[in-house]
């Protein structure tokens, strides 16, 4: 027995069951199941470890070798598979609520197991080819199989894909730097190709058009389910690349790009949301604002960086959940999620309207409210280097600010002899309560979070150290 067949190879065959299974919601319920499954032994299982359990022993090997290539999962990656698949069991259990929910489940299964696959193989260049097989199953998720794929789809392909190559020949150069730091050539080219990569990847300002565009047109929970697990896996990624090269770790403009690019994608998707229209598309620049954090944390680029990185990972993804679904419940009942279609929804579907204003109001940093915590780190992070990085962010922030006073207006904006009626299920209300009450919980009690601050900087043998 190894790691990588528990949480490459298991979730792999298990999605190719799924996929057979046209129950939607035994679909759903089998899927969030087994996530918790592996949720749980990422957590609790010991790697490389004798376990002996009666009259047998046996011991998980932490690798895994297919086709020449090496999949390795350590005892320090525990951390992340308990993430992933944690995350995707509260996906995959929301799914129960959505109308397309059994793609995102058996696809999204498959998805998890890629990105772990990309984030464990060596040589990591052969992670290139894991991500593009990912991103190809995700256009079911987004595109009814009668509909063609919208502008949105395309241009999430087109941008992922074409990050790749620019990944590809920087780490086929990056192995020249190591073998000789002081060629001066090389190292900017190498810089500027992984700059080019990763800019494509993550969606940096201004490459990031398609994000509010597939936030409209595609359904809104298959759209957050992507935007937050692709973001989350690059900057895994990215912290990878930098915790892998000395030469790079050690550029003393690195921390600068990061921080600029990152201030950048707060500011202009602040900006952005405050004059939008669409709740869809402002959910989208609310993912941008949420990669544009992440940016910041690790520009931060010590322990207390990698700290406020991990501090912005459940709430980003227990946020986008509840917002998602909550915009899902809206959309299927006006068409669209344009103002003008959802004005004074709040007296038939209050569930879902309270939802989507107190999932903005956590992407703000509100107190008491999961993205409180690390958004009042990472603003005194900023304050102490720069007290004109404080005021860019704080800018950003206002523009979202508008947007939610926009968004609130239009949906209480119902005629005055209009009734109160709770018209969303009972499912849906349950699961969009969870889901406050998840935000209020790590907004109460951030110390829950200990646990997962204490092993994320294991997975980098520099970063957090």
């Amino acid at each position: 027995m190894n790691a990588p067949l528990i949480w490459i190879g298991l979730p792999l065959a298990l999605a190719g069951v799924l996929l057979l299974i046209r129950n939607a919601r035994l679909v759903s319920i089998l899927g969030s199941t087994a996530a918790i499954i592996l949720t749980g032994l990422a957590w609790f299982l010991p790697l490389d470890t004798v376990i002996t359990l009666g009259s047998y022993a046996f011991k998980v090997a932490p690798s895994f070798s297919i086709l020449g290539r090496s999949l390795t999962v350590g005892a320090g990656d525990q951390g992340i598979l308990a993430l992933f698949y944690g995350m995707a069991a509260m996906w995959f259990f929301g799914a129960l609520a959505t109308p397309n929910g059994r793609p995102i489940v058996s696809l999204g299964m498959a998805v998890i197991a890629l990105l772990v696959a990309s984030l464990a193989v060596e040589p990591f260049l052969y992670a290139a080819l894991l991500i593009e097989i990912a991103l190809l199953l995700c256009v079911p998720m987004l595109v009814p199989f009668d509909s063609p794929p919208q502008r949105g789809v395309l241009r999430f392909l087109i941008h992922q894909t074409l990050a790749m190559p620019f990944i590809l020949f920087s780490g086929w150069m990056l192995a020249g730097v190591e073998a000789s730091p002081g060629d001066l050539n090389l190292v900017i080219q190498a810089g500027a190709l992984l700059g080019l990569g990763f800019a494509f990847l993550l969606a940096v300002f201004p490459l990031y058009a398609w994000i509010p565009q597939i936030s409209e047109e595609s359904h809104p929970y298959a759209a957050a389910f992507i935007l937050f697990i692709f973001p989350m896996t690059a900057l895994l990624f990215l912290m990878g690349f930098i915790d892998r090269f000395a030469w790079l770790r050690a550029n003393p403009n690195l921390p600068g790009i990061l921080t600029s690019a990152g201030l950048l994608m707060v500011v202009s998707g602040g900006l952005w949301a405050a004059f939008q229209r669409d709740l869809g598309r402002m959910m989208g620049y609310g993912a941008v604002i949420e990669t544009g954090l992440a940016l910041l944390a690790i520009g931060q680029y010590q322990a207390a960086g990698v700290s406020i990185f991990a501090l912005l990972i459940v709430p980003r993804g227990l946020g986008m959940a509840t917002w998602s679904l909550s915009l899902s419940r809206l959309k299927s009942e006006a068409g669209s999620l344009r103002f003008s279609a959802v004005q004074g929804m709040l007296r038939a579907y209050p569930s879902a309207a309270v939802g989507v204003a107190l999932s903005h109001l956590s992407l703000l940093g509100m107190p008491l409210l999961a993205g409180f915590p690390p958004r009042l780190a990472l603003w005194e992070a900023l304050a102490r280097q720069s007290a004109v990085s404080a005021g860019w962010y704080a800018i950003g922030m206002v523009g979202l600010l508008i947007g939610l006073i926009r968004t609130l207006a239009v949906l209480s904006m119902a005629p005055d002899n209009t009734p109160w009626r709770w018209q969303d299920t009972w499912l849906q209300r349950v699961l969009i309560g969870f889901g406050l009450l998840g935000m209020l919980t790590f907004g109460l009690f951030p110390q829950t979070l200990q646990p997962l601050l204490a092993r994320l900087p294991l997975v980098f043998e520099f970063l957090g150290r």
